[in-house]
């Protein structure tokens, strides 16, 4: 006699059981972890990680994201940043109403005339540009430059944090690359209102008075209207955490910390890297020149331990060096 109590007791259970467990073989599940824990314990997010090796990876996102919650790989959720530093979303951003607004150097430069400056000029270039500090306001900092057709990123280890430094850095970079050169990749650069970037003039304009690019600046408080940049800060920070002085860092360091970010596989990107597109919107000399260099896809590490190994065998070396001269 059928009795339909038992049966949807027994549909449960078979429901049940079907979504328990493992659905691999202790031998495919070794395999896998083999494959995915190296990589995640250098740092390297699962997007990167499926996008170079989907193929060999059995089972979907949601599901290694399953298994890491059930601890059975060697790498745990805490191995992965995203996963433990991510907070809730908040609100988009809306633009303060400031008396102080209409500041001399925001002259024809906010973000109204920027968008306007955009439509008039569709096919221009606009670089993101912004500061990261270490663990005080003064000392060394960084300043970072994202190509928005690319997510390409250059980062300058500077001195401080200062107006002089920033357009030192320029002006360096001018020079490296070459006027003509400059003015096609860098023609719009769209910033912040830190003081630091509160002369846009020689920003703009070589020590010769040669024009270079234009400067723009977002809204205050309005951080998403360059937020490609503010995202890729977020891979400089699982190298550099917020708080670490970056006293003990050369540009060798800062250069191989950006050439690690930018071989990094983007679901933004359709799984391809900002080194990827590069190679296709930019001078070939542009990553050269800015002393970056793509790295193998699972040799990326975004790991402290990337630049720290660096100024450990540094300072090793200065020390035997000096123990040789003594």
């Amino acid at each position: 006699m059928y009795d339909a109590s038992y049966a949807q007791r027994q549909y449960e259970k078979n429901l049940y059981n079907s979504r328990k467990g493992i659905n691999m073989t202790p031998e495919e599940l070794q395999e896998l972890n083999d494959l995915i824990s190296p990589l995640i314990l250098k740092g390297q997010p699962l997007s990167h990680i499926f996008a170079v090796h989907a193929d060999e990876i059995p089972v979907c996102r949601r599901t290694l994201y399953n298994y890491l919650d059930q601890r059975v790989f060697q790498a745990r959720n805490i191995d992965l940043p995203r996963r433990v530093r991510y907070k809730k979303r908040k609100k988009k951003s809306e633009p303060r109403k400031n008396k102080n607004l209409q500041q001399v150097y925001r002259n024809k430069r906010t973000y109204v005339d920027f968008e306007r400056f955009m439509e008039a000029h569709p096919d221009l270039d606009v670089v993101e540009m912004d500061t990261v500090k270490g663990g005080r306001d003064k000392g060394k900092c960084l300043l970072t430059l994202l190509f928005r057709s690319c997510s390409f990123m250059i980062v300058i280890l500077m001195p401080d944090c200062t107006q002089r430094s920033v357009i030192k850095a320029i002006n360096d970079l001018t020079e490296v690359l070459g006027i003509r050169t400059f003015k096609k990749y860098f023609p719009v650069i769209l910033t912040d209102n830190g003081s630091e970037f509160k002369n846009p003039w020689d920003i703009e304009k070589t020590e010769s008075g040669t024009h270079r690019t234009y400067v723009f600046y977002c809204d205050p408080y309005v951080s998403n209207q360059k937020g490609r940049l503010e995202k890729n800060h977020e891979y400089i920070r699982y190298v550099i955490p917020k708080g670490r002085s970056m006293y003990r860092y050369t540009q060798d360091d800062i250069n191989l910390m950006t050439s690690h970010i930018n071989s990094t596989a983007r679901d933004s990107l359709n799984g391809a890297t900002p080194f990827d597109l590069a190679a296709l919107l930019l001078d070939a000399k542009i990553p050269a020149l800015a002393g970056q260099v793509r790295i193998p896809a699972d040799d990326v590490c975004l790991k402290p331990s990337l630049i720290e190994d660096n100024v450990s065998k540094r300072n090793k070396a200065s020390t035997e060096g000096g123990d040789i001269n003594g």
